[in-house]
């Protein structure tokens, strides 16, 4: 017989006494991996006459997609758009430390800064895969300069830029690059919005609304030329009104393209959004959800309070921070699920949806002390 091909040389890793979240459901399950991907174990017997090398009782855990955290502005006493000549530790930091909290990739996110800020910072950022120094890079967030004044929030006001006449070109002059952007914040109500947005989501940059004052017309027209999240959703933005919800209004919008669907964030900390705005959103728009930290909470507070707050089910406040990602960054075929194929990046939960083990590619990374005894 002629020697087996590699992948079948390799380690294969089961994972016992689990409930996995697959398709929406929990299912008691076995999860199977093998070089860093998720196994259809039929496959595995039937094609290869393969078992596992080794078996992980989880003792009875809920076993969860990685959760994946694209508006992160840093922690952990890092601020990275304060860190420019040192970004790439800070990050590295953050990376290390978030893995306690179950998130196996995110999009570090800088808020408005001068260009020259962004012209050192970005280049100390590069896309990377995770693993035991910390969660993936999954690109760049760059929440601002474009943005309303008058909604800048915490933003410098003297760095606030607009788009001058060659809209796209002042783009590229003010971050330096794009090639590791992955999501960028404006406000659509500036002038010349709809042609940035479409060459940025032309480019396979996500586009998030959000520090705006936009009423919902001027957003319904951001979503027809290319955007797909609102950035923390009620913060920063004009109120919601009857005679015109503004950005609000997306959730319930019926001039959206067919098809085209609208994500958003929330800060699911129990201070920035009241709960009933949080029961609001996901009972208007439940799809859409993502949790996102946002603040000083972490990830998995953020997924407990929201799942708190809404009523909704534990499948659906585990989906809203990694299926829903995964989805609005174009990745559900490789993060945010265990389908098979997938990338084996997923976290232990206990019923309280308290983290007890992290892991990414099939390998742990972190692990609560409790559990690690």
């Amino acid at each position: 017989m002629g020697e087996e091909p590699g992948a079948a040389r390799a380690r294969v890793l089961r994972f016992t006494n689990c409930r996995l979240l697959r398709g929406g459901v929990l299912l008691g399950d076995d999860l199977w991996v093998r070089e860093g991907r998720i196994l259809d174990p039929e496959k595995l017997f039937y094609e290869e006459r393969r078992e596992a090398d080794e078996q992980r009782d989880c003792g009875g855990c809920i076993l969860a997609p990685g959760f994946i955290d694209v508006q992160i502005n840093g922690g952990f006493g890092v601020d990275f758009s304060q860190a420019a000549e040192d970004a790439g530790s800070g990050v590295a930091l953050v990376a290390r430390r978030i893995l306690s909290h179950g998130v196996t990739s995110f999009c570090p996110t800088l808020v408005t800064s001068p260009p020259e800020i962004y012209h050192k910072v970005l280049p100390q950022i590069p896309v990377k895969r995770g693993g035991p120094h910390g969660a993936g890079v999954l690109g760049v967030h760059l929440e601002g300069p474009f943005i309303s004044q008058e909604k800048r929030g915490a933003h410098p006001e003297a760095h606030l830029r607009s788009f001058e006449a060659n809209a796209f070109r002042d783009v590229l002059a003010t971050y330096g690059r794009l090639d590791n952007v992955r999501l960028v914040t404006l406000a659509p109500e500036l002038g010349r919005s709809r042609e940035v947005i479409r060459e940025l989501t032309a480019r396979g940059v996500c586009v998030s609304l959000g520090h705006s004052v936009a009423d919902l017309c001027v957003a319904e027209e951001a979503v027809q030329s290319g955007a797909t999240f609102i950035t923390h959703l009620f913060n920063a933005m004009l109120p919601f009104h009857h005679r015109d919800p503004g950005i609000v209004g997306l959730l319930t919008s019926d001039r959206l393209p067919p098809g085209h669907r609208i994500f958003y964030g929330m800060i699911a900390d129990g201070i920035h959004t009241n709960p009933a705005a949080l029961r609001i959103a996901h009972r208007a728009h439940p799809q859409g959800t993502k949790t996102l930290c946002g603040s000083i909470a972490p990830m998995d507070a953020c997924i407990r309070h929201f799942l708190q707050a809404t009523g909704c089910s534990v499948e659906s406040a585990l989906e809203a921070a990694s299926l829903h990602p995964a989805q609005l960054l174009g990745l559900e075929k490789r993060k945010g699920t265990l389908d098979f194929g997938a990338d084996a990046d997923f976290v232990v939960l206990d019923d309280a949806l308290h983290v007890c083990a992290t892991y990414i590619a099939g390998e742990l990374v972190w692990q609560a002390e409790a559990a690690s005894q």
